[in-house]
């Protein structure tokens, strides 16, 4: 256990933005699941309807720190190919 005042601040700290950034991961993961969900029923109007709203708040993960730039363009990229072959 930490003795100093900063350091007890700092584990305060780290808890608190430990539970916002899983948070965030989890709303990511959810909007991505939605747009597989679409893929999978083969509409492809809902897919993309669904993807508009998972790009921003994938973009958002990267600006936060949650995900690494490469990462969030990668499951862009697979999303929007795996929708443009649904037609």
């Amino acid at each position: 256990m930490a003795n100093h005042k900063s350091a007890l601040k700092r584990i305060r700290r780290n808890t608190r933005r430990a539970e916002i950034n899983g948070d965030r991961l989890s709303r990511i993961r959810t909007y991505i699941k939605r747009v597989e969900t679409a893929i999978r029923s083969g509409d492809q109007q809902a897919a993309h309807e669904a993807f508009k709203q998972a790009q921003p708040e994938i973009h958002r993960g990267v600006t936060k720190g949650v995900l690494h730039r490469n990462s969030a363009a990668r499951k862009i990229s697979r999303l929007s190919s795996r929708i443009k072959r649904i037609a």
